[in-house]
């Protein structure tokens, strides 16, 4: 059997680079489909993912082909066919919390979605964050902080070594570089590590390639260059 992932647009599809991150990450061999989204070609592509609306979706291709249409089911799959490889912490606290903070980040934080969308062109010094998305930097910046105080001894990602906890933190980062919020010193280091990666670098680079603005992205505020981490 192998693994097919249907993408949209890698600058704004934040969905899409959790996707692909789980394989990239962990080194499990995948063909790629993209598509633009909010195009005819989107719902083409779709069309042999199960006819669904949302990427990712993932297609395990066989002589019975399985399709998974949602990251938290994607994530849970690949870790139950490659139990190898330790997708999550091996340490039992660790891996139940990390379960926990990944479950709040896929169902929650909505003002931070809705006002912060993905966009990895530029930033957005000025910015003005409303108190709900304050309280959503928040939250997470507790997490993060949780979760590096107690189990990150071994390694500058969440629990210490990469796992999917920082798959589904990772679009979150972006946020909080895109539009310049506020964090403090331990969030920043983990910010820092996660857009340092040399995986999230090749995604963003592939997106740039694109060379695509998607309408409605952008800020009618001043924007400045995406700065560069490897020099941080």
């Amino acid at each position: 059997m192998s693994y097919t992932l249907a993408i949209a647009d890698r600058i704004y599809s934040s969905w899409s680079l959790r996707g692909w991150l789980m394989f990239q990450k962990f080194d499990i061999p995948v063909t790629i489909k993209t598509a633009r989204m909010y195009q005819p070609e989107f719902v083409d592509m779709l069309a042999d993912f199960g006819g669904g609306k949302t990427v990712p979706a993932m297609r395990i291709d066989g002589a019975r082909p399985i399709i998974i249409s949602d990251t938290l089911a994607i994530a849970e799959t690949l870790n139950e066919r490659h139990p190898e490889i330790n997708m999550w912490p091996t340490d039992p606290v660790a891996r139940g919390i990390a379960r926990s903070i990944v479950a709040e980040i896929h169902a929650g934080f909505s003002a931070l979605r809705t006002d912060c969308t993905m966009n990895l062109l530029h930033i957005y010094k000025d910015f003005q964050p409303s108190p709900a998305v304050l309280a959503d930097v928040a939250r997470i910046e507790e997490i993060w902080t949780d979760a590096r105080n107690r189990f990150g001894a071994d390694g500058p990602w969440l629990f210490g070594k990469y796992s999917l906890a920082d798959v589904f933190y990772t679009p979150v980062v972006t946020r909080m570089v895109t539009y310049a919020l506020p964090l403090g010193a331990t969030s920043t280091a983990y910010a820092n590590t996660a857009m340092a990666d040399a995986d999230f670098n090749t995604w963003r680079n592939d997106g740039l390639a694109e060379n695509y603005v998607q309408p409605g992205y952008n800020l009618d505020i001043p924007a400045s260059p995406w700065p560069d981490f490897d020099k941080n």
